[in-house]
């Protein structure tokens, strides 16, 4: 009777040890992209380029604050729970969205202002920006869609070595690249 207990015992610890492993497993996240409006495309596009060149997974919706605040409402309070690691924001003039966005998660929200008709962005850029306290929002340049990208990437590499070590190869040939312009430089003067 004693063997069988501490056979049963011996389980019970090794099978602890497999459920341990697999908490520890770490969990590729998504990256969600919602913008105000289709007109704000070239700017999530650059964003888009850049989550796909780093193997990174997204999703894309066009959410309006103003016009389906119940939508992305609704996608801001279930997207830790649908495996999103971080969120993005794009919208011009008012730009609230990615203020509305982060009052409903505790994900990290990255807003990236959009240039309008009026202002040059400076109107969108302010609404991005000045956020009270408790409600952050993460805010790139106006038009800023490769960085926000960056950014959401190097907030999920924080806990996935492969993810940093593409961004860290990434930086190495962004500086070989500029190395090799400026090795070139005088022959174009």
């Amino acid at each position: 009777m004693t063997r069988s207990i501490d056979n049963v015992r011996v389980f019970c610890y090794i099978g602890n040890g497999f459920q341990m492993a697999f908490r520890r497993i770490p969990t590729v996240r998504k990256v969600g992209i919602i913008m105000g409006s289709d007109s704000d495309l070239p700017v999530i596009k650059k964003a888009t380029d850049q989550l796909k060149s780093l193997g990174i997974p997204f999703e894309v919706h066009v959410y309006s604050a103003h016009r389906t605040p119940e939508e992305a409402r609704a996608f801001a309070v279930s997207a830790r729970k649908n495996g999103f690691g971080a969120l993005i924001a794009a919208a011009g003039m008012a730009a609230h969205l990615a203020g509305a966005v982060a009052a409903n998660t505790t994900l990290p929200v990255i807003g990236i202002p959009c240039q309008g008709p009026c202002m040059e962005g400076l109107d969108a850029l302010l609404s991005t920006v000045q956020m009270p306290t408790g409600i952050p929002v993460a805010t790139v340049a106006v038009n800023g869609g490769a960085n926000a990208a960056l950014l959401a990437a190097q907030i999920l590499a924080v806990e996935d070595a492969d993810l940093a070590a593409r961004l860290d190869a990434k930086r190495k040939a962004d500086a070989e690249a500029v190395l090799a312009k400026d090795a070139g430089i005088l022959e174009r003067l």
